[in-house]
Protein backbone atom coordinates (compact mmCIF):
# COMPACT_ATOMS: atom_id res chain seq x y z
CA UNK A 1 0.00 0.00 0.00
CA UNK A 2 1.43 3.37 -1.00
CA UNK A 3 1.46 6.09 1.65
CA UNK A 4 -0.60 8.42 -0.57
CA UNK A 5 -3.47 5.90 -0.48
CA UNK A 6 -3.90 6.29 3.28
CA UNK A 7 -6.19 9.15 4.24
CA UNK A 8 -6.41 8.68 8.02
CA UNK A 9 -3.97 7.28 10.57
CA UNK A 10 -5.42 6.51 13.98
CA UNK A 11 -2.43 6.92 16.29
CA UNK A 12 -2.31 5.17 19.68
CA UNK A 13 0.63 5.83 22.02
CA UNK A 14 1.29 2.68 23.99
CA UNK A 15 3.13 1.62 27.14
CA UNK A 16 1.91 -1.68 28.59
CA UNK A 17 -1.68 -1.37 27.37
CA UNK A 18 -2.36 -5.12 26.90
CA UNK A 19 -5.72 -4.93 28.69
CA UNK A 20 -7.33 -2.37 26.40
CA UNK A 21 -5.20 -2.05 23.27
CA UNK A 22 -7.01 -4.68 21.19
CA UNK A 23 -10.49 -3.24 21.76
CA UNK A 24 -9.21 0.25 20.83
CA UNK A 25 -7.70 -1.02 17.60
CA UNK A 26 -10.82 -2.96 16.64
CA UNK A 27 -13.08 0.03 17.30
CA UNK A 28 -10.88 2.30 15.21
CA UNK A 29 -10.64 -0.16 12.31
CA UNK A 30 -14.39 -0.74 12.39
CA UNK A 31 -15.06 3.01 12.34
CA UNK A 32 -12.77 3.51 9.34
CA UNK A 33 -14.38 0.59 7.48
CA UNK A 34 -17.92 1.79 8.16
CA UNK A 35 -17.06 5.27 6.91
CA UNK A 36 -15.37 3.88 3.83
CA UNK A 37 -12.13 5.65 4.76
CA UNK A 38 -8.80 4.30 3.57
CA UNK A 39 -6.89 4.28 6.82
CA UNK A 40 -4.59 2.54 9.23
CA UNK A 41 -4.14 2.11 12.97
CA UNK A 42 -0.60 2.88 14.12
CA UNK A 43 0.60 1.89 17.60
CA UNK A 44 3.64 3.90 18.69
CA UNK A 45 5.10 1.67 21.37
CA UNK A 46 7.18 3.14 24.17
CA UNK A 47 8.89 -0.06 25.27
CA UNK A 48 6.00 -2.24 26.46
CA UNK A 49 6.90 -5.41 28.34
CA UNK A 50 3.42 -6.96 28.55
CA UNK A 51 3.11 -8.17 24.96
CA UNK A 52 1.28 -5.09 23.68
CA UNK A 53 3.24 -5.18 20.42
CA UNK A 54 2.06 -8.71 19.55
CA UNK A 55 -1.52 -7.87 20.50
CA UNK A 56 -1.44 -4.84 18.21
CA UNK A 57 -0.17 -6.81 15.23
CA UNK A 58 -2.77 -9.56 15.73
CA UNK A 59 -5.52 -6.93 15.88
CA UNK A 60 -4.45 -5.50 12.53
CA UNK A 61 -2.41 -2.48 13.59
CA UNK A 62 1.02 -1.36 12.46
CA UNK A 63 3.57 -1.05 15.27
CA UNK A 64 6.41 1.45 15.43
CA UNK A 65 9.03 1.58 18.17
CA UNK A 66 9.31 5.01 19.84
CA UNK A 67 12.94 5.54 20.93
CA UNK A 68 12.12 8.50 23.21
CA UNK A 69 10.31 7.58 26.39
CA UNK A 70 7.19 9.46 27.42
CA UNK A 71 3.74 10.30 26.10
CA UNK A 72 5.07 13.04 23.85
CA UNK A 73 7.96 10.88 22.69
CA UNK A 74 5.53 8.19 21.54
CA UNK A 75 3.31 10.68 19.71
CA UNK A 76 6.20 12.50 18.03
CA UNK A 77 7.44 9.17 16.70
CA UNK A 78 3.93 8.21 15.60
CA UNK A 79 3.40 11.47 13.73
CA UNK A 80 6.66 10.94 11.86
CA UNK A 81 5.73 7.34 11.00
CA UNK A 82 2.09 8.03 10.07
CA UNK A 83 1.15 7.35 6.46
CA UNK A 84 -2.19 9.14 6.51
CA UNK A 85 -2.88 12.65 5.33
CA UNK A 86 -4.76 13.13 8.59
CA UNK A 87 -3.87 11.78 12.02
CA UNK A 88 -6.32 11.15 14.85
CA UNK A 89 -4.54 10.50 18.14
CA UNK A 90 -6.18 8.99 21.20
CA UNK A 91 -5.22 7.20 24.40
CA UNK A 92 -5.10 3.41 24.27
CA UNK A 93 -7.02 2.92 27.53
CA UNK A 94 -10.50 2.68 25.92
CA UNK A 95 -11.64 5.90 27.58
CA UNK A 96 -12.33 7.60 24.23
CA UNK A 97 -14.91 6.20 21.83
CA UNK A 98 -12.87 5.33 18.74
CA UNK A 99 -15.96 3.97 17.03
CA UNK A 100 -17.17 7.55 16.36
CA UNK A 101 -14.43 9.18 14.30
CA UNK A 102 -16.70 10.78 11.71
CA UNK A 103 -16.86 14.30 13.30
CA UNK A 104 -13.06 14.49 13.35
CA UNK A 105 -12.67 13.27 9.77
CA UNK A 106 -15.36 15.63 8.44
CA UNK A 107 -13.75 18.62 10.14
CA UNK A 108 -10.32 17.70 8.80
CA UNK A 109 -11.69 17.24 5.29
CA UNK A 110 -13.23 20.72 5.60
CA UNK A 111 -9.72 22.14 5.86
CA UNK A 112 -9.24 22.65 9.60
CA UNK A 113 -5.65 22.08 10.73
CA UNK A 114 -6.43 20.80 14.24
CA UNK A 115 -9.69 19.27 15.48
CA UNK A 116 -9.92 19.05 19.26
CA UNK A 117 -12.33 16.82 21.13
CA UNK A 118 -14.41 18.43 23.87
CA UNK A 119 -15.41 16.05 26.66
CA UNK A 120 -17.47 18.64 28.51
CA UNK A 121 -19.72 19.09 25.46
CA UNK A 122 -19.90 15.41 24.54
CA UNK A 123 -20.38 13.90 27.98
CA UNK A 124 -18.24 12.56 30.81
CA UNK A 125 -19.43 9.26 32.29
CA UNK A 126 -19.51 8.89 36.10
CA UNK A 127 -16.06 7.96 37.38
CA UNK A 128 -14.37 8.74 34.07
CA UNK A 129 -12.55 11.88 35.26
CA UNK A 130 -11.22 12.48 38.79
CA UNK A 131 -12.89 15.30 40.72
CA UNK A 132 -9.72 17.44 40.76
CA UNK A 133 -9.24 17.10 37.01
CA UNK A 134 -12.87 17.88 36.18
CA UNK A 135 -13.48 20.85 38.45
CA UNK A 136 -9.99 22.33 38.95
CA UNK A 137 -7.20 21.12 36.66
CA UNK A 138 -8.90 21.08 33.27
CA UNK A 139 -11.07 24.21 33.75
CA UNK A 140 -8.18 26.28 35.12
CA UNK A 141 -5.62 25.20 32.52
CA UNK A 142 -8.16 25.56 29.71
CA UNK A 143 -9.08 29.07 30.94
CA UNK A 144 -5.40 30.01 31.15
CA UNK A 145 -4.77 28.68 27.66
CA UNK A 146 -7.65 30.74 26.27
CA UNK A 147 -6.45 33.91 27.99
CA UNK A 148 -2.77 33.54 27.10
CA UNK A 149 -3.17 32.43 23.49
CA UNK A 150 -6.64 33.73 22.51
CA UNK A 151 -7.81 30.19 21.85
CA UNK A 152 -11.47 29.33 21.54
CA UNK A 153 -10.98 25.87 23.02
CA UNK A 154 -13.09 24.66 25.92
CA UNK A 155 -11.22 21.42 26.67
CA UNK A 156 -7.53 22.26 26.34
CA UNK A 157 -6.25 18.81 27.35
CA UNK A 158 -8.61 16.40 25.65
CA UNK A 159 -6.63 13.29 24.69
CA UNK A 160 -8.39 12.69 21.38
CA UNK A 161 -7.70 15.14 18.59
CA UNK A 162 -7.13 15.10 14.85
CA UNK A 163 -4.81 17.14 12.70
CA UNK A 164 -3.30 17.54 9.28
CA UNK A 165 -0.13 15.46 9.44
CA UNK A 166 2.09 17.70 7.31
CA UNK A 167 1.00 20.90 9.07
CA UNK A 168 1.85 19.45 12.46
CA UNK A 169 5.17 18.09 11.23
CA UNK A 170 6.10 21.65 10.23
CA UNK A 171 5.87 22.68 13.89
CA UNK A 172 8.73 20.33 14.85
CA UNK A 173 7.14 19.47 18.20
CA UNK A 174 9.62 18.32 20.82
CA UNK A 175 8.08 17.92 24.31
CA UNK A 176 8.58 14.27 25.40
CA UNK A 177 6.18 14.20 28.36
CA UNK A 178 2.51 14.85 29.00
CA UNK A 179 3.00 18.53 28.22
CA UNK A 180 3.10 17.52 24.55
CA UNK A 181 -0.70 17.92 24.58
CA UNK A 182 -0.27 21.60 25.44
CA UNK A 183 2.62 22.06 23.03
CA UNK A 184 0.61 20.83 20.07
CA UNK A 185 -2.31 23.21 20.52
CA UNK A 186 -0.17 26.17 21.67
CA UNK A 187 2.32 25.92 18.84
CA UNK A 188 -0.53 25.49 16.37
CA UNK A 189 -2.23 28.62 17.75
CA UNK A 190 0.98 30.68 17.70
CA UNK A 191 1.48 29.77 14.05
CA UNK A 192 -2.03 30.77 13.07
CA UNK A 193 -3.45 27.30 12.47
CA UNK A 194 -7.20 26.77 12.13
CA UNK A 195 -8.38 25.00 15.32
CA UNK A 196 -11.92 23.79 15.99
CA UNK A 197 -13.65 21.54 18.53
CA UNK A 198 -16.10 18.67 18.17
CA UNK A 199 -17.99 16.96 21.01
CA UNK A 200 -16.56 13.67 22.26
CA UNK A 201 -17.29 11.37 25.18
CA UNK A 202 -15.14 10.09 28.01
CA UNK A 203 -15.65 6.72 29.68
CA UNK A 204 -13.88 5.21 32.68
CA UNK A 205 -10.38 3.92 32.02
CA UNK A 206 -10.60 0.25 31.02
CA UNK A 207 -7.34 -0.76 32.70
CA UNK A 208 -6.97 -2.32 36.13
CA UNK A 209 -3.71 -0.48 36.86
CA UNK A 210 -3.29 3.23 37.69
CA UNK A 211 -2.99 5.62 34.69
CA UNK A 212 0.37 6.99 33.55
CA UNK A 213 -0.88 10.52 34.25
CA UNK A 214 0.25 12.01 37.59
CA UNK A 215 -2.08 14.78 38.71
CA UNK A 216 0.28 17.26 40.34
CA UNK A 217 3.48 16.49 38.42
CA UNK A 218 1.89 16.59 34.98
CA UNK A 219 -0.44 19.44 35.91
CA UNK A 220 2.60 21.52 36.87
CA UNK A 221 4.31 20.62 33.58
CA UNK A 222 1.29 21.83 31.62
CA UNK A 223 1.09 25.05 33.66
CA UNK A 224 4.82 25.73 33.30
CA UNK A 225 4.63 25.19 29.56
CA UNK A 226 1.71 27.60 29.16
CA UNK A 227 3.49 30.33 31.13
CA UNK A 228 6.79 29.92 29.30
CA UNK A 229 5.16 30.10 25.87
CA UNK A 230 3.41 33.40 26.57
CA UNK A 231 6.28 35.77 27.49
CA UNK A 232 4.38 38.95 26.64
CA UNK A 233 1.54 38.22 29.06
CA UNK A 234 3.61 36.55 31.77
CA UNK A 235 6.78 38.69 31.65
CA UNK A 236 6.66 41.77 29.42
CA UNK A 237 3.29 43.23 30.43
CA UNK A 238 3.68 42.61 34.20
CA UNK A 239 7.26 43.89 33.98
CA UNK A 240 6.19 47.06 32.19
CA UNK A 241 3.42 47.70 34.74
CA UNK A 242 5.80 47.14 37.67
CA UNK A 243 8.50 49.35 36.17
CA UNK A 244 6.10 52.22 35.47
CA UNK A 245 4.62 51.95 38.96
CA UNK A 246 8.11 52.10 40.45
CA UNK A 247 9.14 54.97 38.21
CA UNK A 248 6.12 57.09 39.14
CA UNK A 249 6.55 56.29 42.83
CA UNK A 250 10.27 57.08 42.76
CA UNK A 251 9.80 60.35 40.88
CA UNK A 252 7.13 61.43 43.37
CA UNK A 253 8.96 60.48 46.56
CA UNK A 254 12.26 62.05 45.45
CA UNK A 255 10.54 65.42 45.82
CA UNK A 256 9.46 64.74 49.39
CA UNK A 257 7.08 62.76 51.60
CA UNK A 258 3.63 61.96 50.26
CA UNK A 259 0.37 61.57 52.20
CA UNK A 260 -2.53 59.69 50.58
CA UNK A 261 -5.79 59.17 52.46
CA UNK A 262 -4.05 59.84 55.73
CA UNK A 263 -1.25 57.33 55.01
CA UNK A 264 2.29 58.72 54.83
CA UNK A 265 4.85 57.49 52.30
CA UNK A 266 8.49 58.44 52.75
CA UNK A 267 12.03 57.11 52.26
CA UNK A 268 11.17 53.54 53.33
CA UNK A 269 8.60 53.43 50.51
CA UNK A 270 11.20 54.88 48.13
CA UNK A 271 13.34 51.79 48.71
CA UNK A 272 10.56 49.59 47.36
CA UNK A 273 9.69 51.82 44.41
CA UNK A 274 13.33 51.63 43.33
CA UNK A 275 13.21 47.86 43.78
CA UNK A 276 10.05 47.74 41.64
CA UNK A 277 11.91 49.51 38.85
CA UNK A 278 14.77 47.01 38.97
CA UNK A 279 12.52 43.96 39.06
CA UNK A 280 10.19 45.35 36.40
CA UNK A 281 13.08 46.08 34.06
CA UNK A 282 14.43 42.56 34.50
CA UNK A 283 11.02 41.03 33.76
CA UNK A 284 10.82 43.13 30.60
CA UNK A 285 14.28 42.00 29.50
CA UNK A 286 13.61 38.34 30.27
CA UNK A 287 10.43 38.56 28.22
CA UNK A 288 12.37 40.06 25.33
CA UNK A 289 14.96 37.27 25.61
CA UNK A 290 12.17 34.69 25.49
CA UNK A 291 10.73 36.26 22.33
CA UNK A 292 14.14 36.40 20.64
CA UNK A 293 14.87 32.78 21.53
CA UNK A 294 11.42 31.75 20.38
CA UNK A 295 11.96 33.56 17.11
CA UNK A 296 14.82 31.22 16.21
CA UNK A 297 12.89 28.17 17.43
CA UNK A 298 9.84 29.14 15.38
CA UNK A 299 7.56 29.33 18.44
CA UNK A 300 6.83 33.05 18.76
CA UNK A 301 5.48 35.80 16.54
CA UNK A 302 8.30 36.82 14.19
CA UNK A 303 7.24 40.47 13.95
CA UNK A 304 7.12 40.91 17.74
CA UNK A 305 10.44 39.13 18.23
CA UNK A 306 12.17 41.20 15.55
CA UNK A 307 10.81 44.42 17.06
CA UNK A 308 12.14 43.54 20.52
CA UNK A 309 15.39 42.39 18.94
CA UNK A 310 15.84 45.92 17.58
CA UNK A 311 14.98 47.46 20.92
CA UNK A 312 17.63 45.56 22.87
CA UNK A 313 20.47 45.46 20.38
CA UNK A 314 23.88 45.63 22.03
CA UNK A 315 24.56 49.11 20.60
CA UNK A 316 21.21 50.51 21.77
CA UNK A 317 21.46 48.93 25.21
CA UNK A 318 25.05 50.10 25.66
CA UNK A 319 24.12 53.69 24.83
CA UNK A 320 21.14 53.62 27.18
CA UNK A 321 23.10 51.82 29.89
CA UNK A 322 25.99 54.26 29.78
CA UNK A 323 23.57 57.20 29.96
CA UNK A 324 21.88 55.72 33.06
CA UNK A 325 25.22 54.99 34.73
CA UNK A 326 26.41 58.55 34.08
CA UNK A 327 23.13 59.89 35.48
CA UNK A 328 23.58 57.75 38.56
CA UNK A 329 27.18 58.87 38.97
CA UNK A 330 26.11 62.51 38.78
CA UNK A 331 23.62 61.89 41.58
CA UNK A 332 26.29 60.08 43.58
CA UNK A 333 28.71 62.99 43.15
CA UNK A 334 26.01 65.42 44.29
CA UNK A 335 25.34 63.28 47.38
CA UNK A 336 29.06 63.04 48.23
CA UNK A 337 29.57 66.78 47.65
CA UNK A 338 26.64 67.59 49.92
CA UNK A 339 28.06 65.31 52.58
CA UNK A 340 31.52 66.90 52.17
CA UNK A 341 30.04 70.34 52.68
CA UNK A 342 29.17 69.26 56.23
CA UNK A 343 32.69 67.99 56.90
CA UNK A 344 31.67 64.35 56.24
CA UNK A 345 29.94 64.29 59.55
CA UNK A 346 26.39 63.31 60.49
CA UNK A 347 23.95 63.26 57.56
CA UNK A 348 20.31 64.04 57.09
CA UNK A 349 19.36 60.48 56.21
CA UNK A 350 16.01 61.38 54.65
CA UNK A 351 17.48 64.01 52.33
CA UNK A 352 20.52 61.92 51.44
CA UNK A 353 18.54 58.80 50.60
CA UNK A 354 16.31 60.76 48.22
CA UNK A 355 19.43 61.27 46.09
CA UNK A 356 21.37 58.05 46.79
CA UNK A 357 18.55 55.57 46.18
CA UNK A 358 17.56 56.82 42.70
CA UNK A 359 21.23 57.25 41.77
CA UNK A 360 22.20 53.71 42.76
CA UNK A 361 19.07 52.40 41.01
CA UNK A 362 20.07 54.21 37.80
CA UNK A 363 23.56 52.67 37.98
CA UNK A 364 22.07 49.23 38.56
CA UNK A 365 19.64 49.64 35.67
CA UNK A 366 22.41 50.88 33.40
CA UNK A 367 24.66 47.91 34.13
CA UNK A 368 21.72 45.52 33.68
CA UNK A 369 20.85 47.09 30.34
CA UNK A 370 24.41 46.82 29.00
CA UNK A 371 24.69 43.14 29.87
CA UNK A 372 21.18 42.53 28.53
CA UNK A 373 22.30 43.92 25.17
CA UNK A 374 25.31 41.62 25.24
CA UNK A 375 23.12 38.62 26.02
CA UNK A 376 20.59 39.46 23.31
CA UNK A 377 23.47 39.63 20.84
CA UNK A 378 24.61 36.18 21.93
CA UNK A 379 21.07 34.88 21.37
CA UNK A 380 21.02 36.28 17.85
CA UNK A 381 24.46 34.95 16.86
CA UNK A 382 24.05 31.90 14.67
CA UNK A 383 26.33 29.67 12.71
CA UNK A 384 26.55 30.27 8.96
CA UNK A 385 25.21 26.79 8.25
CA UNK A 386 22.15 27.48 10.40
CA UNK A 387 21.49 30.80 8.69
CA UNK A 388 21.75 29.19 5.26
CA UNK A 389 19.39 26.42 6.34
CA UNK A 390 16.88 29.02 7.53
CA UNK A 391 16.97 30.73 4.15
CA UNK A 392 16.39 27.45 2.33
CA UNK A 393 13.71 26.13 4.71
CA UNK A 394 10.88 28.46 5.80
CA UNK A 395 10.20 28.60 9.52
CA UNK A 396 6.94 27.15 10.87
CA UNK A 397 5.58 30.66 11.39
CA UNK A 398 6.34 31.62 7.78
CA UNK A 399 4.79 28.43 6.51
CA UNK A 400 1.71 29.09 8.61
CA UNK A 401 1.38 32.64 7.33
CA UNK A 402 1.73 31.57 3.70
CA UNK A 403 -0.79 28.77 4.11
CA UNK A 404 -3.51 30.89 5.72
Amino acid sequence: MRSDQVEVTVLLPCLNEAETLEVCIRKARQALDELGVQGEVLVSDNGSTDGSQEIAVRAGARVSHAPIRGYGGALINGIEQARGQYVIMADADDSYDLSTLEPFIQALRSGHDVVMGNRFRGGIAPGAMPFLHRYLGNPVLSWLGRRLFNLKVGDFHCGIRGFNRDRIRQLQLCMPGMEFASELVVRAALNGYDIVEVPTTLSPDGRSRPPHLRTWRDGWRHLRFLLVFAPRKTLIWPGAALFLLGLVGTATLVLGPLVVAGIGFDVSTLVYTCLAMLVGAQLLLFGAFALIYGRYEGITNLQQADRWGRYIRFETCTAGGVALILLGLVGTIVAVATWGATGFGAQDVSATMRVVLPSSTAIGLGATLIFAGLFSSLLSLRRVSAAVADQETPSPSTLAASAN
